[in-house]
Order: C-alpha cells, then structure tokens, then sequence
C-alpha cells in the first residue's frame, strides 16, 4: 500500500459480457503498489479481458475498477488521464511500422505529455538502453526480432513514466530463445519496484518474481495466493488438473 493507504489496483465485483457470453463473473482483486501479481489461467478463461478492463480498453458490463483510488468507471472521471498512469505491454507487439523505434517512443511523450522533442529524445535513449536494445534507435521494427520488439514496446510504455505496468502475455509470440531477454527486463522492472499485472504462462516467472499467484477459470479466480505455494501445492481441483498439464 502507499502512504494513504490506497491499492494500484482494486477490482470489485467486475463483470463482463460480450453479448450473452459473460466472460468476467464477478472478480474481486487488489493490487497494492509495487506489487506483482501474475494471472494464470486456460484460454478464454477471462485473464486478457480483465487486464483491457483494468484500463477500460474494455468497458466492463457491471463493477467497479479503482486506479490509484480513482474510480476509471466514472462517467466524470478523465480516462486519458487515469490510462496515462498505466503502461500497458501486449502479446503483439503494436509498434508503428512506418516509424524509427526511436519515434515510436517520442511520439505520445511529445502529443500526449507535452514534452519538447529534445527532453522526449533523451528520455527514449534512457529507457532503450535500460531494456538492452540502445543500439537499434535508428531502426525500424520490420529490422528487429520479436524479443527486440517486444522491449521496444516495454521501453515505450517506460518513456510515458507510468505509475504502474500491465503485460498480456508479452512472451507467448515470441521463439523460445527470445523469451529470456524479455523476461529480465521484467524482472528488473519488478526489482525497481514498478506495480506489475502479467497475464502468462511462463511459471518459473510467476515463482520467481510474483508476489501474488491468480488462477482464473470460466471467468473466476478459482485460487489465489503466494506463488511458490499455489503452484507447488494448489488446492483446488481446477488449479491442481491446470497445473499437472503445464508444469
């Protein structure tokens, strides 16, 4: 928790349908700052949509979403603003194909924070080199590896300066020798403190890293709790079947 309090993240109650299929069924959650929670799950078990309505890229059906004690489901409340504290890492990759990986990062610091190009450069330059790709500045994303694109894309949501980072499955599109680099910038992420909720499949990261293990099912959490104990001895059957076949 910060000093007042108040979680990163709160959930409550949140339900989403796409038409008649209701794929979030009630999800209470809360993410204190500095915290990494790791959600794991079967496909099409809700684990995407509830991290999209965590920053209303989905708008959720009924509940409640809290950003820092701000309710984002406000009709009064500024969304751009709140979404502004929020990084957000997909599965792909979603950088501009027509812009240098150094634009791709000074674009929305210049349009939507206001910086000067010169203040924009230097805090792009910052954050490739955190990430380990400094030297790829001039080029496109078409010249990089997935693992190469996938920091970029990390390194763009840094230059934002978020207060907290959302990851989709950021390795599931990537060779498996490329997952590696992506996952060390994460971890170093965690290491800095940075408030994390990472949709995965990559349990070693979820025992490693996470503070918080979230299994969810048809829309639920099913079972929650310390990573090292869910994933060593699970105690719902749900869980217990998942993990048999993925561990």
């Amino acid at each position: 928790m910060t000093t007042n309090g108040v979680p990163a993240i709160e959930v409550a109650e949140l339900r989403k349908s796409f038409g008649p299929n209701e794929v979030l069924k009630g999800i209470d959650l809360t993410v204190a700052p500095g915290e990494v929670v790791c959600v794991i799950g079967p496909s099409g078990s809700g684990k995407s949509t509830l991290l999209r309505c965590v920053n209303r890229l989905e708008e959720p059906t009924s509940g409640k979403v809290l950003v820092e004690g701000i309710d984002i489901l406000d009709p009064e409340v500024d969304v751009d603003r709140v979404r502004a504290r929020i990084g957000m890492v997909f599965q792909q990759f979603n950088l501009f194909p027509h812009l240098t990986v150094l634009r791709n990062l000074t674009i929305a610091q210049q349009r939507v924070l206001g910086r000067s190009k010169d203040e924009a450069i230097d805090v792009a330059r910052k954050n490739l080199e955190r990430v380990g790709v400094g030297d790829k500045i001039d080029a496109y994303p078409a010249h990089l590896s997935g693992g190469q694109q996938q920091r970029v894309a990390i390194a763009r949501s840094l230059s934002m300066n978020p207060d907290m980072m959302l990851f989709d499955e950021p390795t599931s599109a990537l060779d498996p020798e490329l997952v590696g680099d992506v996952l060390d910038v994460m971890r170093d992420l965690a290491r800095s403190g940075m408030t994390m909720m990472v949709v995965t499949h990559e349990m070693g990261f979820a025992r490693e890293v996470g503070d918080d293990l979230v299994f969810m099912d048809e829309g639920l959490i099913v079972e929650s709790g310390r990573p090292r104990e869910v994933l060593s001895n699970p105690q719902h059957k749900r869980t217990q079947a998942f993990l048999s076949k993925v561990l």
